[in-house]
């Protein structure tokens, strides 16, 4: 059976564009990289929907970087209170 994983755009690249170490100089270009190469991916939202299911706390994943998702999890929480 086939996943999502499967499907990345990113599969078969280095892990390390997705998960840039700080968040100035390099790091930003890599983040740009990353989301770049992550717009057009078909298994995006699935990706997405894993990393805030089980707290990915480091990395791009689905497009978002980790303050993205987290801001998507408050969100979530909030509409649920």
């Amino acid at each position: 059976m086939e996943s999502w994983r499967d499907r990345a755009a990113c599969r078969g690249m280095e892990t390390d564009l997705f998960f840039p170490t700080g968040t100035i100089g390099p790091a930003l270009a890599d983040m740009d990289q990353a989301k770049r190469i992550c717009r057009d991916c078909p298994a995006r939202a699935q990706c997405l929907d894993w990393a805030l299911e089980n707290g990915a706390a480091f990395g791009i994943w689905g497009g978002r970087t980790e303050d993205e998702r987290r801001t998507i999890r408050q969100r979530l929480v909030s509409t649920r209170s």
